[in-house]
């Protein structure tokens, strides 16, 4: 194998040895040195991403230009937090196989909304947001707008649904009630959610595939409740536009240089320096929707077995322990994951295990403020796939 040092071919021949149906190989390296493979544990997809991005900048630090090195996942949506992460950090990047997470129209529809909370005189956000209401269309928005007379303070006290049609004076209420609630005055997290719970509704019957996108709603409401300050986060995502992806991609000129996000199927033929591969876990490689024939899972360990062969020198793969959703509104907020049946024993004894940084550290003292006694609670995770 010319492309890959020996530990990373090691991780590539113990994870096919376990196909069903193969031709027996084991790759041996012509490109002397490297290090073992890394698997980083994360807590929950955040994590992942800040992890991600310590280590393409560290490795850029080193020499490494960010053309040399690559993100991979499963499918699509595998980015979307990274992406907001990368954004947030001025890290410039350009995505394979799928439209960028800011470019989808619903998240920017709840960016509108969350512009909106700080400032009720941006007028491009009520513009979009007046459009998603049944029966709105450019020229209703238009004098809805003109009537708010946005160059005056406080456009929210001049509201009136009378220029609305009857079926979408009930939701507008409904969204303005919640511009109205979630003021400056509330933490972070609660005006995000508030937002996201009234705009909800209206994705759900303005687009098709209204789970999925509910889903990104999620997300991003996640991203935001974690930044800590609503206005920031938003001002840091609009202050880099994201730009066309996918079929208008172009290469880097000669002074330029980003990162590389793809999934697994485009970057098949293709390699980096630095390789990292994002949920490496149950229901995400091998992905839950290809095991539905018996060669699904075969078909999902070669895909793994592209994934890993990508990287010339370093491979990071990282398994979130957690994954943040509302799957009962505010009583379940996350579920857990498993890391992928792919990394069994043989092959985690290639890879150096790591912990995020921002995971190293003693145990929080849970009941601390109540001068109660901290406990530790361990769970066995496999248990509760027994």
């Amino acid at each position: 194998n010319y492309r890959s040092t020996q530990p990373i071919l090691d991780l590539a021949d113990a994870v096919w040895s376990r196909a069903r149906e193969r031709y027996a190989k084991t790759l041996v390296a012509v490109r002397p040195g490297g290090a073992r493979p890394e698997l980083v544990d994360c807590d929950d997809e955040a994590m992942q991403s800040d992890a991600v991005c310590r280590r393409v900048l560290d490795a850029r630090e080193r020499g490494v230009r960010l053309r040399d090195q690559a993100v991979l996942f499963r499918a699509g949506r595998g980015s979307d937090l990274l992406e907001l992460e990368l954004t947030r950090r001025r890290i410039p990047f350009v995505k394979y196989g799928g439209m960028r997470y800011l470019e989808a129209a619903h998240v920017k529809d709840l960016l509108a909304l969350y512009r909106l909370a700080d400032n009720g005189r941006d007028e491009t956000a009520w513009f979009r947001l007046l459009q998603l209401l049944d029966g709105v269309g450019p020229a209703t928005a238009r004098r809805v707008v003109d009537a708010l007379d946005l160059d005056r303070d406080d456009p929210l006290s001049r509201w009136s649904q009378e220029l609305l049609p009857e079926a979408a004076r009930a939701p507008a209420a409904g969204l303005v009630a919640a511009l109205r609630s979630a003021g400056p005055a509330r933490p972070a997290a609660e005006r995000a959610e508030l937002l996201r719970a009234a705009l909800a509704p209206l994705v759900r019957g303005h687009y098709p595939d209204a789970e999925a996108r509910s889903g990104d709603l999620d997300r991003l409401a996640e991203a935001a409740a974690g930044h800590g300050d609503l206005r920031t986060f938003v001002v840091e995502l609009a202050l880099d536009p994201p730009r066309s992806t996918g079929a208008d991609s172009v290469p880097p000129a000669v002074d330029e240089d980003w990162l590389v996000l793809s999934t697994v199927h485009s970057a098949k033929g293709l390699e980096w320096d630095v390789v990292h591969l994002l949920h490496v876990t149950e229901g995400s490689f091998p992905s839950d929707l290809a095991l539905s024939t018996p060669d699904g899972l075969d078909e999902e360990r070669r895909l793994f077995h592209v994934a890993l062969t990508r990287a010339r020198r370093s491979l990071h793969l990282y398994a979130p322990l957690a994954y943040h959703h509302h799957p009962r509104a505010r009583d379940d907020r996350h579920s857990w994951a498993q890391r992928s049946r792919f990394l069994d024993e043989a092959a985690l004894a290639c890879c150096t295990r790591a912990v995020p940084a921002a995971a190293v550290g003693p145990a929080p003292r849970l009941g601390a403020a109540a001068g109660a006694p901290a406990h530790r609670v361990a769970a066995e995770l496999d248990a509760l796939w027994a």
